[in-house]
């Protein structure tokens, strides 16, 4: 009879997989070895495998381009990354290695644009789209990046006022681009998105503020689908009006040539994961110079926006389950030595799924549990893998610690959470570990952070202002409190 954790994984799902192996019962992410990791920094820890980062964004322009050859599609492809998906260093470093442009979305984001820049991560020649809703701030630092030589700064126009400010503000002629207010999947409690502006107001809108306006040249349409590019009829009804859109604005407006695919690609959310890229770019790149044919105007430069897509499957969290509750004659809760509510904040929001294992004992009988986090709220908790309403994890043993390891987290949750700040019921942010190859693919383990003390919760709530309290504070960590 099959009853250890392997034959589980094993007959459910097919196991192994590129990314995740088994090595003396013990899972391997990419040939990270994540038993080592917690030997040597414990848990909780949360990691980033760089890599992957580089390797998704490569496999998106080699979708790309073979579909440009297939169809013969003369326009030029460009890859940007929406720095809100994570604005670390680390991130922006290793994605902005493949000749890449990026995306922006709020005003500090050109500060660090303007960090890259100096630091010569990218040039005028990097476009740097700018979305969002714009207002002083923010318009004032895309005026400066503008003024400052860079040409290739796009600001994607969201309402009628944005022009006439950003104008005041910029000294020479400058590109923009338009983001259409696409209509939402009927779930939502509106029809139409609060961003960008209406299917039927764009052309209207560009003849009567922009055509006669010699300071602007409309160069992009930007098109948003909240969902994100999935198959679905609603995806293709939507593309369909942009298209519609777009070749009218085309007809009317003899500078217009990038179409900007914005909504990004799904990421693996579980072993049982299946999705098409290269389909849906086939698609896509079919569609556009389909309708562009049969009306006559010339095909757009495509500039997609991928957030999650790039930096998502990068992630990850290792936990320790410290207790097993009874509560009742069903229900056995699995308490981790952290919280979902700090450090996955999206299970928590929006019921986002990841990928969750056991990290050892997969030689082990399994049996059904809950997850629960530390905090006293009650709803910190996990039960969502893959199509269950339980998890099943090897069986609890107050003598043999079991990890487990959630992944594919890269994308949000460190902003989400507030990372480095205050976090519900005060539970640290973890350690928090980069992990790269050098040039021999041997791995290379470095520290971005340690985890938080008390003494950052404490000095951020006011308890710490003198140099003396400083002195005095402990420097007792949360990981020693629940060891």
């Amino acid at each position: 009879m099959k009853t250890k954790y392997f034959d589980l994984i094993d007959q459910t799902y097919v196991f192994p997989q590129k990314e995740f192996q088994l090595k003396n019962n013990q899972l391997q992410f990419h040939g990270i070895d994540l038993m080592k990791l917690i030997a040597e920094h414990g848990a909780p820890l949360k990691f980033t495998y760089l890599p992957k980062i580089s390797e998704n964004i490569n496999l998106a322009k080699d979708w790309f381009a073979q579909a440009f050859e297939k169809h013969n599609y003369p326009g030029k492809y460009h890859y940007c990354y929406c720095t809100k998906s994570s604005h670390f260093k680390h991130v922006l470093d290793e994605a902005l290695k493949n000749d890449i442009h990026i995306e922006t979305s709020s005003a500090f984001d050109m500060d660090i644009v303007n960090h890259l820049k100096a630091s010569g991560k990218i040039h005028n020649d990097t476009f740097v789209l700018s979305n969002g809703f714009k207002r002083d701030r923010y318009i004032q630092n895309i005026a400066d990046l503008i003024n400052s030589g860079h040409q290739n700064c796009i600001p994607i126009i969201d309402n009628y006022e944005e022009i006439n400010l950003l104008s005041q503000a910029i000294d020479s002629n400058y590109k923009i681009g338009i983001r259409i207010a696409s209509e939402e999947e009927p779930k939502f409690e509106f029809y139409t998105s609060r961003l960008g502006i209406g299917y039927k107001n764009i052309v209207p809108f560009y003849e009567q503020t922009i055509k006669n306006d010699p300071k602007v040249e409309l160069k992009m349409l930007h098109f948003f689908i909240n969902t994100g590019i999935r198959d679905t009829a609603y995806y293709w009804n939507e593309l369909l009006k942009c298209l519609k859109v777009y070749i009218a604005l085309k007809k009317v407006c003899p500078s217009l040539d990038s179409l900007n695919i914005g909504g990004g690609f799904p990421i693996k959310n579980s072993l049982a994961f299946e999705y098409d890229y290269a389909y849906m770019i086939d698609e896509i790149v079919n569609q556009i110079k389909t309708a562009c044919d049969e009306a006559g105007v010339a095909v757009p430069n495509i500039f997609t926006e991928f957030g999650s897509f790039t930096v998502g499957e990068s992630g990850g969290a290792i936990y320790e389950v410290l207790y097993q509750k009874q509560q009742n004659d069903r229900e056995k809760w699995n308490m981790i030595n952290s919280s979902f509510i700090t450090t996955l904040p999206d299970t928590w929001a929006i019921n986002k799924r990841f990928i969750m294992m056991a990290v050892n004992r997969w030689n082990d009988s399994y049996e059904r549990v809950l997850l629960g986090g530390l905090t006293c709220d009650s709803d910190d908790y996990y039960n969502s893998e893959q199509h269950l309403n339980a998890i099943y994890l090897p069986k609890f043993s107050k003598t043999k610690p079991l990890y487990i390891g959630f992944f594919n987290t890269g994308a949000y949750q460190e902003t989400i959470g507030g990372y480095g700040g205050l976090q519900h019921c005060l539970i640290p942010q973890p350690k928090h570990l980069l992990i790269q190859r050098d040039e021999n693919q041997e791995l290379q383990v470095s520290v971005f952070a340690e985890q938080q003390k008390s003494e950052d919760f404490l000095k951020i709530l006011g308890y710490q202002n003198s140099a003396a309290e400083k002195q005095n504070a402990t420097e007792t960590t949360w990981a020693q409190l629940y060891s």
